[in-house]
């Protein structure tokens, strides 16, 4: 097997990137999906665009509270110089000011794409119950803390 990524896989990575209108609609996402979740998933990949329209780099993310949308993330890496701006920790930061605490149990963070090590661990400092990425939204279960 080579190191060269399927087509599928090729198709998949352009598609993430593309703007919201060239993206397909959900309506073939599998049925168990919550959906605020699925509304949490597109309103981070809106907030994606928005970051690439900054001239930042193409990550946007969101905090859901029963239902609703209670923080979102744009990456400021860039536009800030700021290292540690990545769009789900904003979010992470937004819902704790928004809920005035730094405690987010029962809340779930959607992001466009898998949280890295340091946002997971972030997440889970922050109590987290979920985390989920991408379109449709995949289930990446509660975040782990980092060894």
């Amino acid at each position: 097997m080579s190191g060269r990524p399927t087509t599928r896989r090729r198709a998949l990575a352009l598609l993430a990137f593309a703007p919201a209108a060239a993206r397909p609609a959900l309506a073939g996402r599998p049925a168990t999906v919550d959906p605020s979740i699925v509304a949490a998933a597109e309103r981070a990949l809106a907030l994606r665009d928005e970051a690439v329209r900054r001239g930042d780099q193409p990550y946007g993310a969101v905090v859901v509270k029963d239902g609703r949308i209670v923080g979102e993330g744009v990456s400021a890496v860039v536009t800030s110089r700021d290292p540690d701006a990545h769009a789900e920790r904003v979010a992470l930061r937004d819902a704790a000011a928004r809920l005035s605490t730094a405690d987010l149990s029962g809340c779930v963070l959607v992001g466009t794409s898998r949280a890295c090590g340091a946002c997971a661990d972030a997440a889970f400092r922050a109590r987290i119950s979920r985390l989920w990425h991408g379109t449709p939204p995949v289930d990446d279960g509660p975040p782990r803390p980092s060894a």
